[in-house]
């Protein structure tokens, strides 16, 4: 048993949190949101009053939150208050499971190594669904020696766990992989739209996608027509797995690492704007497969 830290405890980190307690650890949460730390107390966390208070005598601390600036206070510490370095233990692994942009995962990994810490970043994929299931990708940025303290405790929560290189390398291979979903989403959804403007039926043509060269992991499991794919949020009227929000974050991070590269992403820029384009149209709290909506002229 490891006594871990889980600070945020919303879509994701709930059902991540589960599994560690099914794992037989012990688990200390804290999120901002009441209603989110009762529902972890209710899987079997004990609550904590406070950040501080979470991360104290803490073997691991995992954090997943939404954005850069949010883990940067929670490690950094926010209007003159400390954050997770200071507070935790530095005989404590630090793991941060946001996705967030690489510059802000380097800058924390670097305040914690220079404090005495173990860190890594270890974004996942997998959505919702795989965080309940027990099946995430981690992709973790660190140390050998952090991503071999890491392994265990993240084989908890998921099926894949890979070390891809160096601090900030977590972020870069989750910007990467996202990028391509975002792009085999709206492919699948171009697709969809147009077999039906051909006359097309829906089920036949997707069985030929399914085996044939067009055929994606993001069209297995996410195929935006209903009725087709039985997990797909098109059947429950595109109640996110994958907020189309956070695809819209996740694109724009990509874009951003694209410029910094100096890096040539016509597709992915592509993807970027359609998805600011769904949001601005009041679907960013639908799965991100919704953008079958807005091409289907139905937004």
């Amino acid at each position: 048993m490891t006594r871990i830290a889980f600070i945020g405890v919303g879509n994701m980190g709930l059902p991540m949190l589960r599994n560690l307690r099914a794992a037989g650890h012990e688990v200390r949460a804290y999120d901002v949101s009441p209603a989110a730390l009762a529902e972890a107390v209710a899987a079997g966390a004990v609550a904590a009053a406070s950040l501080a208070d979470a991360v104290t005598g803490a073997e691991v601390v995992i954090t997943m939150l939404p954005e850069g600036r949010h883990v940067r206070a929670a490690y950094l510490g926010d209007g003159g208050n400390d954050g997770i370095i200071g507070h935790a233990s530095t005989e404590a692994l630090l793991a941060d499971c946001s996705t967030i942009d690489i510059a802000s995962a380097r800058e924390v990994a670097a305040a914690a190594g220079a404090a005495g810490y173990q860190m890594i970043d270890a974004p996942v994929s997998g959505g919702v669904s795989g965080a309940a299931a027990g099946t995430l990708t981690f992709m973790v940025g660190g140390s050998a020696a952090g991503f071999a303290r890491a392994e265990p405790i993240l084989s908890a929560m998921g099926r894949n766990v890979v070390h891809v290189g160096e601090p900030g390398h977590g972020q870069a291979a989750k910007i990467c992989n996202n990028m391509m979903a975002g792009i085999a989403i709206i492919g699948a959804s171009e697709v969809a739209c147009l077999g039906e403007a051909l006359g097309l039926d829906a089920k036949t043509l997707y069985g030929v996608l399914s085996t044939s060269s067009g055929q994606t992991w993001m069209m297995d499991h996410m195929y935006p027509v209903p009725g087709i794919v039985d997990i797909a949020a098109s059947n429950r009227n595109f109640a996110p797995g994958f907020k189309a929000a956070l695809m819209s974050k996740d694109l724009g991070l990509a874009q951003s690492a694209a410029a910094d590269t100096g890096t040539s992403t016509p597709l992915g820029a592509g993807a970027a704007a359609l998805f600011r384009m769904l949001c601005h149209n009041g679907a960013g709290e639908l799965d991100c497969s919704a953008v079958y909506k807005l091409l289907h002229g139905d937004l």
